[in-house]
């Protein structure tokens, strides 16, 4: 588990454990919208140039084979780390989201905020809401989810750091 609150998605992809990765990873890999081809192209030549491949390699490999070259990778770059994280969660964890912010009474869309501006939530609330968190879902997949939300978002879930510390 991690102890403290990383940076950039990078640094928590790096404390992620092997699984999440993984799950990660392959939830990267199976989104095909549009917007996510620039981290396609930059995962994909990182992968290359570890590999001695070719970049039409790579893309060729099955999207399993991908996933877990992706997740074996200690360092990727933010843009890669910052949507294999919300691939994740948008693609496996929809139901942790939702329930947090139920819990914090945000309105949302099946785990999407809703409003374009949120109120950053106070630590009391925060702290709270991810004990509810706790009863239903892994510790370890509520700590991932608040450290990403944290790490990506900082302005909004400010306290989520001090919120943090004394369960982890």
């Amino acid at each position: 588990m991690i102890t403290y609150m990383p940076d950039r998605p990078s640094q928590l992809w790096k404390h992620m454990s092997a699984d999440q990765r993984l799950a990660a990873a392959d939830a990267f890999w199976r989104e095909d919208q549009n917007d996510i081809e620039l981290q396609h192209a930059d995962a994909v030549v990182t992968l290359a140039k570890r590999l001695n491949f070719r970049t039409k390699s790579v893309r060729a490999l099955p999207v399993e084979r991908r996933a877990r070259l992706l997740a074996q990778l200690n360092d990727v770059s933010d843009p890669v780390a910052t949507r294999a994280l919300i691939s994740y969660h948008f693609m496996t964890r929809r139901d942790l989201m939702a329930a947090f912010l139920d819990a914090l009474g945000i309105a949302h869309d099946n785990g999407l905020i809703s409003d374009e501006a949120v109120p950053p939530p106070s630590r009391d609330r925060l702290v709270a809401a991810m004990a509810k968190l706790r009863e239903t879902f892994s510790a370890a997949d509520v700590d991932l989810y608040m450290r990403t939300l944290a790490t990506l978002d900082g302005d909004t879930w400010a306290e989520l750091d001090g919120a943090l510390m004394p369960a982890s």
